[in-house]
């Protein structure tokens, strides 16, 4: 289904990221944690694509598999680096031939090691350029255009510190064909509701999809501080982690809580939708569904 379908229905919608595994054992837990979300309904599942494309075959199998044999609407991710026209057009006919309705086009990261890579000698060297290639490529007169997202920073993105000039940007994209945006994790919605006002006063209209991670345990919140370079972690939830002491469990049981306070919030201000990012794993995402009454 088209991304707009899904947006349009007048409820927000509710999403799940996976990533592609790289071990049996990790396809297991993951296919595990499949089952357990599948029921949920999500409106669509968002599949990562590595840094450089590193994992472009192992994005494309779990994505067929999502939608060959699952009721999942999967929408993969597609980068920039590395790639010829050729090669994005072949990977879209190859999203097209399973019936693939969705791509969430990103500039993406260099690969590993090269921490100089020069992003204009690239044929697309910006996420606007891929956008503006996806919205032209047809492989097929009788399919509609494929459904197109961007990524939005609420945190301000690592590589473009002004932040006027971030919303050019972000305009851009979205002038260039892109249907809605899905943000970077943020654990402070006064971030999130003042993107959305400033997309508002730099004309974007696309629908802004609100990302969330919980905090699962300590070793993840460490994790989570070197994400898309840095989130910022809000005085009310450390004091919280705080308070949780040494105990695992309730380091869990307060990242969830925040998590689900989060959520309801956003849905009291209208959000278009809220997109988990579950790293592979079914239990907080369930959880908190089930606190919003989603379940």
């Amino acid at each position: 289904m088209h991304i707009l379908d899904h947006l349009k229905s007048g409820s927000p919608t509710f999403s799940f990221e996976f990533f592609p595994p790289k071990t049996p054992q990790s396809q297991e837990l993951l296919y595990e944690a499949i089952r357990q979300l599948e029921p949920l309904n999500p409106a669509f599942v968002s599949v990562t694509y590595g840094a450089g494309g590193s994992t472009r075959e192992l994005t494309h199998e779990l994505v067929a598999r999502l939608k060959t044999t699952t009721s999942l609407d999967p929408i993969p991710h597609l980068t920039c680096v590395g790639h010829t026209a050729e090669e994005i057009a072949a990977i879209l006919k190859r999203y097209a031939d399973v019936g693939v309705d969705n791509i969430l086009a990103l500039r993406g990261d260099p690969p590993r090691g090269q921490v100089d890579y020069d992003h204009a000698q690239d044929v697309f060297p910006q996420a606007k350029d891929l956008v503006a290639f996806i919205k032209s490529h047809s492989t097929n007169k009788e399919r509609m255009p494929f459904g197109i997202g961007v990524a939005g920073f609420p945190e301000g993105h690592p590589a473009t510190p002004n932040r006027l000039q971030e919303m050019d940007y972000l305009r851009e994209k979205v002038d260039a064909g892109a249907d809605y945006i899905c943000t970077q994790l943020f654990f402070e919605n006064r971030d999130f509701y003042d993107f959305r006002e400033r997309c508002s006063l730099a004309g974007i209209s696309a629908p802004i999809i609100a990302g969330i991670m919980p905090v699962a345990s300590r070793s993840s919140l460490r994790r989570m501080a070197e994400l898309a370079g840095g989130a910022r972690f809000p005085a009310r939830l450390l004091k919280a982690l705080e308070r949780a002491g040494d105990s695992e469990e309730a380091v869990r049981q307060a990242g969830l809580h925040y998590a689900t306070e989060q959520c309801a919030d956003l849905l009291d201000h209208s959000v278009a939708g809220i997109h988990f990012y579950t790293l592979n794993q079914s239990t907080a995402t369930r959880e908190i569904c089930q606190r919003l009454g989603r379940m």
